[in-house]
C-alpha cells in the first residue's frame, strides 16, 4: 500500500471543442455546480477545431465561482515560460486563487513545428521543461530582490522583473510517463498527471511510476509524499459491469478508485467527460462515496 495522505481531488477533463459554441464552457459550469474540484482542458494550440486553451481557462474562471481550472496539460513548446508565468499568476489573482499549472514537454512535433515551435528530441524536451519550471518559479518569487536571470540551453531570461505573485502557492503538475520525466517531477514539480488510457498495464503501471518519482524526490532531499499523484481517467457508467475497470455502476467505480487511491497513492481523479449527465453522476454518486471509503480505510 502506498498512501501519500493528500486530500482527494476530483475533476473533469474536458475537450475544448469549438462546436457547439459554448459546450466546453457549459461543461465546466456544470462541474462547478456539481461540486467538483477541478475543470481541466487539453492544450493543443495547433488544433483548429479547439478553442485556445488559455483563452478558455480565462473565460471559464470568469463564469465559475469555486472550481479550480488548469490545462491538462499546457503545451510548453508553444507557450514561452516567462510569459506563461505571468499569465498563470495574473489569472490566479483575478480568479481568487483558482488556477493550477499542468504542463507538458510536448509530443506532437509536426504540428508544433507547423505553428512555429522548435522540434526537440525527447531528451531536449525534458531539459526544456526543467528550465521552464525554474524560470516560472523565479518569476513568481516577487519578494526576492533583483530581476530574474537565466541562461539555459533552451530558454534565457535577462533581468526580467519578478511578479506578479500568484494569489496562492500554485502547484506545478507535469504530464509525465518515462523515467527521466518522472524523476524530474519528483525533483522539481508538485505532481504527476498521466492519463490512464496511455498506460499499457493500466493501474498497475502506477507502482513503477511512483518509484521513479520517489527516487527523484529523495535524491533532491524532498519528501516523496509532497508530490501529488493525479490521474486522468475514463470509463463507462452502466447498470452492470463488464469486467473492465471503470465500466459498470457507480459502486464499482467507487470501490476501484478507493483501491487505487490507497494502493498507489493517487489523490486526484480527473474524469474525461463531454456530457453534463456523466459529470453530474460522477460528482453525486462516486465522489463522496470514494472519499468516505478512503477516509474509513485511513482511520482503520
Amino acid at each position: 500500500m502506498t498512501d501519500y495522505g493528500h486530500d482527494l481531488l476530483f475533476g473533469a477533463f474536458i475537450t475544448p471543442v469549438a462546436q457547439p459554441a459554448m459546450h466546453a464552457v457549459d461543461l465546466a459550469v456544470e462541474a462547478d455546480r456539481a461540486g467538483l474540484d477541478l475543470a481541466t482542458f487539453q492544450d493543443h494550440p495547433y488544433q483548429a477545431a479547439f478553442y485556445d486553451t488559455w483563452t478558455l481557462l480565462s473565460f471559464v474562471a470568469s463564469r465559475t465561482t469555486k472550481i479550480r481550472v488548469s490545462g491538462n496539460v499546457l503545451n510548453l513548446p508553444l507557450r514561452q515560460p516567462a510569459v506563461l508565468a505571468r499569465s498563470v499568476a495574473s489569472l490566479d489573482r483575478l480568479s481568487g486563487g483558482r488556477v493550477e499549472l499542468g504542463i507538458g514537454a510536448g509530443g506532437f512535433w509536426d504540428p508544433i513545428v507547423a505553428m512555429g515551435g522548435r522540434r526537440l528530441t525527447p531528451g531536449e524536451s525534458v531539459e526544456a521543461l526543467e528550465e521552464a519550471i525554474t524560470i516560472i518559479r523565479d518569476l513568481w518569487d516577487a519578494e526576492k530582490r533583483g530581476g530574474v536571470f537565466f541562461d539555459g540551453k533552451h530558454y534565457t531570461v535577462h533581468g526580467a522583473k519578478r511578479g506578479p505573485a500568484p494569489a496562492h502557492d500554485i502547484p506545478i503538475w507535469v504530464g509525465a510517463y518515462k523515467p527521466r520525466m518522472l524523476r524530474l517531477t519528483g525533483r522539481l514539480a508538485d505532481g504527476s498527471i498521466p492519463t490512464l488510457s496511455y498506460l499499457p498495464g493500466g493501474f498497475a503501471d502506477l507502482a513503477e511510476m511512483n518509484k521513479f518519482i520517489d527516487d527523484g524526490a529523495a535524491k533532491a532531499g524532498r519528501d516523496p509524499a509532497e508530490i501529488r499523484r493525479l490521474l486522468n481517467i475514463s470509463g463507462q457508467f452502466a447498470a452492470t459491469g463488464n469486467g473492465s475497470p471503470l465500466n459498470g455502476p457507480p459502486q464499482q467505480w467507487t470501490e476501484e478508485l478507493a483501491e487505487v487511491a490507497l494502493e498507489y497513492g493517487v489523490s486526484a481523479f480527473i474524469l474525461a467527460a463531454n456530457d453534463a449527465s456523466t459529470i453530474e453522476l460522477f460528482a453525486r454518486d462516486v465522489v463522496p462515496a470514494t472519499r468516505e471509503l478512503v477516509a474509513a480505510a485511513r482511520r482503520g
